[in-house]
């Protein structure tokens, strides 16, 4: 019992100091010397969990991952109408890069991995099951008249694209952006993806 809390813990502390190191520094510019110093770990401890720093940081990633998709589509589902469902989610998107950004400047600045590396795999399954659930709620709206229809990509472009550079921004210390200006963004999301009658 007590050698496989010490294994959790020291996974934990691994994924725990690579969180802060690649949030500060970048995955590229973190050494694997710095990543087990931060954690605090043995050589023989980090390697007993994790083959590479490539493969600490895909999983990483695919738990951040998951996290932010999870809360993403619990609010995305409690609201009904088409409009509040997209200004929610902007406003969403912002406050939880507000409450967590070490994650977000992640999600926001790496890129992910590829599915023939680390952690890849998850993150393209992790993807293809939050899609599906975006589409759920939005093929009833977009049937309605509500909303376009729209390549996922696209989607993600027009509906997030605006509120992530307003968190590079933000994470750069170059903006810290107001109520106002984060409802403006959810208005301009709306504005690009609802349905306009012909005219």
């Amino acid at each position: 019992m007590k050698s496989a809390k010490n294994g959790r813990d020291g996974r934990t502390r691994i994924i725990e100091g690579a969180l802060r190191r690649f949030s500060q520094d970048g995955v590229s510019a973190t050494t694997l010397a710095s990543l087990r110093e931060e954690s605090g770990v043995s050589v023989g401890s980090f390697y007993h969990h994790f083959a590479s720093k490539e493969h600490v940081f895909g999983v990483l990633y695919a738990e951040i991952l998951a996290t932010y998709q999870e809360a993403f589509i619990a609010e995305l589902e409690s609201h009904e109408t088409a409009r509040e469902g997209i200004e929610a989610v902007v406003a969403f998107h912002m406050r939880w890069a507000g409450e967590h950004p070490e994650r977000a400047r992640l999600l926001v600045s790496e890129r992910p991995p590829r599915k023939n590396e680390p952690g890849g795999a998850e993150v393209h399954e992790l993807r293809r099951a939050f899609f599906r659930r975006v589409s759920d709620w939005w093929r009833p709206h977009m049937d309605a008249g509500l909303l376009r229809p729209v390549h996922p990509t696209m989607c993600y472009v027009l509906w997030l694209g605006p509120a992530q550079e307003m968190c590079r921004l933000w994470f750069a210390g170059a903006h810290a952006p107001t109520d106002e200006e984060i409802k403006g963004l959810g208005e301009a999301a709306w504005q690009s993806l609802r349905q306009r009658a012909e005219s």
